[in-house]
């Protein structure tokens, strides 16, 4: 009970010392978010941790599906429509039509 009095207290708190504040103070706040968003610095980090993120999701779905293919799990139903299915069937049916692959939301051409 105590804990949650205190998270009222501060919530209200909050509440009124962000209100003094005023729009401008979020304006200024606002701005100054958005110019650190935009810095190159940030830009370029983002930009490795991508990087990292995608090469990461590539290597653990490489083996999480080496490990599943080796496994009794293979032998079912599920397991070989899993292990047999593309990723993205829309960009391979278009490649095998078209030669040009599409965004599956869009249908432009990449």
């Amino acid at each position: 009970m105590r804990g949650k009095l205190l998270f009222l207290g501060g919530l209200a708190a909050g509440f009124v010392l962000g209100a003094r504040a005023g729009r401008e103070k979020y304006e200024e706040l606002k701005a100054t978010a958005l110019k650190i968003k935009e810095s190159p610095t940030v830009q370029e980090a983002a930009g490795v941790v991508q990087e990292q993120a995608t090469r990461l999701y590539s290597d653990s779905k490489t083996k999480v599906t080496d490990k599943l293919a080796n496994s009794r799990f293979a032998d079912t139903e599920v397991g070989q429509r899993l292990l047999h299915t593309s990723p993205n069937p829309a960009i391979e049916r278009d490649l095998a039509t078209t030669g040009t692959p599409t965004t599956p939301s869009t249908g432009t051409s990449y």
